[in-house]
């Protein structure tokens, strides 16, 4: 994600609060090919770590694309569907970890 210069970047642990997957990671991209740059990249970072997603939903134009990788689900949104969406709020009991030069360094609570 900061690769492609992905703003606010976020990582909710979730893992007791939900079954369906462990970890939100939460980043902004300023336009429609930056969104899209950023989904294709964390696709091709995956892939060749041998991780598919087993679901894609959203498109750039939409400002939203979710990929689901099921430990871990990417949600990448335009400044202005993340703040409508809220999901930090929605989820504000998870841990959040810190990110770091595109590492996760600890749990902040």
């Amino acid at each position: 994600m900061q690769e492609k210069k992905a703003e606010d970047v976020a990582i909710l642990d979730v893992r007791d609060l939900t079954s369906f997957t462990e970890y939100f990671v939460l980043c902004n991209g300023e336009s429609e090919p930056q969104l899209r740059t950023i989904s294709r990249n964390i696709e091709e970072k995956m892939k060749g770590i041998g991780l598919r997603p087993h679901h894609l939903e959203g498109k750039s134009e939409n400002g939203w694309i979710l990929m689901d990788y099921d430990d871990f689900v990417v949600h990448i949104f335009s400044p202005d569907k993340r703040a409508f969406y809220d999901l930090e709020g929605l989820w504000a009991d998870a841990p959040r970890l810190s990110v770091t030069n595109g590492a996760s360094v600890r749990v902040a609570r």
